[in-house]
């Protein structure tokens, strides 16, 4: 529909376009602000070279645990906590471990784990979602549509997250047609025990392994820490450092 045939832009003068892309640029603001703070504050706990033992292998990976990339050698891992509706899941995804995941492919295992927390209402219909795509074997796709359109469910404003569980629910469904599942099956799916059990296996193996917050990243069972780092890319430089020191070993 062009803009002179739309009613609500004749009347507000502005795209729906516009406005979207304005919601989108002052979130990106607020959550890049948003990811940094959290993390100097020690929230996502303590970090490689802490003294802190490494957490067991089998503790932080099971054997049906969600991975977006796989290295043969299995060298380095990565696992990652996280929920989908936190902004600072979102900020460290779209400033950083996409890119990781691209340019580290072959090389690292990339591990997600859910972990949603009870102060985000959808975080845990997301995670049933991402977790109901895994059961038809597109887990990667629905974890990229969820993050690539965080401002559409997550959010209504730059300040206040969704509550609204339908509208969420419709556009995951939207999702998941986009990535070629058969809706139905994901819809009783993501309904199921087995998908609410994994998810609460999940949250159990973080708390084993001392998660608090999200995101809570490991590298090879340590908990990454961003150090003295002040914006994303010098945290990006920092995790990038830990793991090519890693595969170097």
């Amino acid at each position: 529909m062009s803009k002179n045939q739309n009613p609500v832009t004749q009347k507000s003068g502005l795209s729906t376009n516009v406005i979207l892309t304005v919601v989108v640029v002052v979130v990106a603001v607020l959550v890049i602000g948003g990811v940094l703070l959290f993390n100097r504050s020690g929230d996502s706990g303590g970090g490689a070279g802490s003294g802190q033992p490494p957490v067991a292998a089998e503790v932080l990976r099971k054997p049906d645990s969600n991975v977006l990339t796989e290295a043969p050698n299995a060298k380095v891992t990565v696992t990652e906590f996280l929920d989908y509706q936190c902004s600072s899941c979102y900020g460290y995804y779209s400033q950083m471990t996409k890119k990781i995941e691209n340019d580290y492919a072959g090389r690292i295992t990339f591990v997600t784990r859910n972990y949603p927390l009870q102060m985000h209402p959808l975080g845990q219909p997301a995670a049933r979602a991402a977790e109901a795509a895994a059961l038809q074997g597109k887990y990667k796709e629905m974890y990229h549509a969820l993050f690539d359109n965080w401002a559409a469910w997550a959010t209504v404003s730059a300040d206040e997250l969704n509550s609204d569980e339908a509208k969420a629910k419709a556009e995951f469904e939207k999702y998941a047609q986009q990535i070629g599942l058969d809706v139905n099956r994901f819809q009783q799916d993501m309904v199921s025990p087995s998908v609410q059990a994994k998810i609460d296996r999940d949250v159990a193996d973080g708390e084993t392994a001392g998660v608090s917050g999200t995101p809570t990243i490991f590298i090879n069972g340590q908990k990454f820490d961003q150090g003295s780092a002040q914006s994303m890319a010098e945290v990006d430089q920092a995790f990038r450092k830990q793991l090519d020191q890693e595969l170097a070993k």
